[in-house]
């Protein structure tokens, strides 16, 4: 995986979390905060009709640079948003996703992957060059180390940010899903220590 200024090869990073997605792994490892999740054949399935999120999170923290790992898919007919945070957060007086990283595929109304940093979300960045198709599979990969953000779609980095005021990773750890008025299917789901070994690249002059 080339980040700008980082390599990073997923298959050596330490595993923080891997388990089945049965619904013990539900009910003891995460919460329902919104939406209707459930595990149905190894996966957890979130379904949420509302222009809102339907969000389940992690009871643990998962604090320092991380990156979720996992394949996730649309339920047909659904055919947008598949969300996730990390380094985040969850305000109980307003039963809120707070402070936290969100990453999706087909989102923000317009098809587009992108990233949003909450709560405030005047960080956001989006592309629709992604060829996104309903139903079908993606292997996801997103993370961030300090204000490095970025997310890979089948091991091809589709993009990265440089958050200019990172999320303090040792202050805010938990880890979620979102449904925002879609149906999601996620299995084989990792979160993994990010490590990575600085490379200083230069151009081959071409004339």
């Amino acid at each position: 995986m080339e980040l700008m200024g980082k390599r990073v090869d997923p298959e050596k990073l330490e595993v923080l979390w891997s388990k089945p997605l049965t619904e013990e792994t539900l009910r003891e490892d995460f919460e329902i905060r919104s939406g209707d999740w459930r595990s149905v054949d190894g996966a957890f399935e979130g379904r949420n009709p509302k222009n809102a999120p339907g969000m389940v999170i992690s009871r643990q923290d998962f604090f320092g640079p991380v990156m979720l790992d996992f394949t996730a898919s649309t339920i047909l007919p659904c055919t947008h948003d598949i969300n996730c945070m990390w380094s985040g957060s969850w305000n109980e007086e307003k039963d809120a996703r707070d402070v936290a990283y969100v990453a999706g595929l087909q989102g923000w109304w317009d098809g587009k992957v992108g990233f949003e940093k909450s709560p405030e979300y005047t960080l956001v960045a989006g592309t629709q060059l992604f060829p996104f198709e309903p139903g079908r599979e993606y292997r996801v990969q997103c993370g961030s180390i300090g204000g490095h953000i970025f997310i890979c779609v089948d091991g091809k980095l589709v993009l990265e940010l440089m958050d200019p005021d990172p999320i303090d990773q040792q202050k805010y750890g938990r880890i979620g899903f979102e449904a925002y008025c879609s149906q999601i299917r996620i299995t084989s789901l990792r979160v993994l220590r990010l490590e990575y070994t600085p490379v200083t690249k230069g151009y081959v002059p071409e004339f």
